[in-house]
């Protein structure tokens, strides 16, 4: 395995939720020389700075290039993904057991969260010398969903319906007393925990399959794959004209319309101040936009070898060959005849491996990061993905040579110069 895809596959081990991801991402950030900038503070910024900002579990990081091209070179993705949610008060006394009371987050295929080591995960709130603080925190345990048996769940094979508040509470252990205040306790060590966001997520390890150990299954592959490929692009780019942005959402998988979501004004701002801090007024900022794209990166259904009637008549997205350029007629991705040609020329220049995507016309489409990004800011922009199969299951899969495609492309993307002229687009 070469080292872009060793990273990635330890990306996904240790980003459990999108609390872990967003630091980890931070980590990696600071370990290449981008430095922290606050949403309550002045910003100085300068051209070759390489920069980053956060807000809740979302990140904005920046590279300033040359000036005399001002624009916005931008890749969105998202950290989150499909996971089972604590409520409080979340003990569940049943038959001598305790299980944990959760709500589904996101829209999970929600039987492959049965019969496999759930971890605990997320973010604990506690009181420290009066001030209120985060805490990472990461069960040192195992829980787990058990399944009915075939033998009283006759028809299980023929046809069962998940109940979330049923179905899905996680086994914690045999009922033993203060059970709240010590699972609470094991998890986050000393202190009183007055709140929290904790889920119950995949445990599952990374790991590689097929004859030719040429893929990779592992949970959270959706949307962790795009976030990994926009650092590494952004971290590796050649110099290039204008501010190169990789924007990490949070909240994708429940509609972004948080503030610190695609629908919030976290991008929006940031582009704002990274024009203010140089000095640049409203009216240059405006034409910036302009002459401006944005890639939303975020994983393709690949033809699944079982089903290839569920996918396009004509469009049949594969495995192994290249990155996804998503395209619907009805906007659920940004995709344009125009801004499809800057992706494949952009590709087409680097050698990248590129195909297309579009759903089947009689199914539904999901949506993506860009349309709600570009309903605040108005800029050219792109759907593209990594092709996977299981998307939103507990444990999903892609081929090893499609994500150093998408790797390979976003680096192209940030070291590309867009030219916006009278009558098209120069890259160079």
């Amino acid at each position: 395995m070469n080292e872009s895809l060793q990273k990635l596959t330890e990306f996904l081990q240790s980003s459990l939720t999108a609390y872990h991801a967003m630091q980890n991402a931070e980590r990696i950030l600071r370990d290449n020389g981008f430095t922290a900038l606050s949403e309550a503070e002045d910003w100085e910024i300068s051209e070759g700075g390489k920069y980053f900002v956060t807000r809740g579990a979302s990140l904005v990081a920046f590279t300033v290039g040359g000036l005399d091209n001002f624009h916005y070179k931008i890749v969105a993705s998202h950290l989150d993904s499909p996971m089972l949610k604590l409520k409080e008060n979340p003990i569940v006394k049943s038959a001598g057991c305790l299980s944990l009371n959760v709500e589904t987050y996101g829209g999970g295929i929600w039987y492959s969260f049965f019969d496999r080591p759930l971890t605990i995960a997320g973010q604990v709130i506690k009181n420290e010398n009066g001030k209120l603080v985060k805490e990472l925190v990461q069960s040192p345990f195992f829980v787990t969903v058990p399944s009915q048996a075939v033998h009283i769940n006759r028809t299980v094979n023929e046809s069962f319906a998940v109940n979330p508040q049923v179905d899905l509470l996680p086994l914690l252990s045999l009922d033993f007393e203060n059970a709240e205040e010590k699972f609470l306790s094991s998890i986050s060590g000393e202190g009183r925990v007055i709140s929290y966001d904790l889920f119950a997520v995949s445990a599952q390890s990374p790991y590689t399959f097929g004859v030719n150990d040429e893929f990779i299954a592992s949970p959270r592959i959706d949307n962790l794959t795009s976030v990994c490929a926009s650092i590494e692009g952004l971290i590796t780019h050649a110099e290039s004209d204008g501010v190169c942005v990789a924007t990490l959402f949070n909240h994708e998988e429940i509609g972004s319309r948080t503030p610190q979501g695609a629908c919030g004004d976290f991008l929006e701002n940031t582009l704002r101040r990274i024009a203010y801090a140089l000095r640049f007024d409203d009216n240059e900022y405006y034409k910036a936009l302009l002459s401006s794209f944005l890639l939303s990166v975020d994983n393709a259904h690949a033809t699944h070898p079982n089903h290839p009637e569920k996918s396009d008549v004509t469009n049949k997205t594969k495995l192994g060959a290249g990155v996804a350029i998503k395209s619907h007629a009805n906007g659920a991705y940004a995709t344009d005849a125009l801004s499809s040609a800057v992706v494949k020329t952009v590709f087409e220049k680097a050698g990248v491996k590129y195909q297309s995507f579009f759903n089947r016309s009689d199914a539904r489409s999901g949506s993506t990061l860009a349309m709600a990004s570009l309903a605040r800011f108005g800029v050219n922009g792109a759907d593209i993905g990594l092709p996977q199969l299981a998307m939103h299951s507990a444990c999903e899969c892609f081929a090893k040579n499609d994500y150093t495609e998408m790797c390979n492309g976003i680096t192209a993307f940030y070291s590309s110069d867009l030219l916006f002229e009278e009558g098209g687009i120069v890259i160079r």
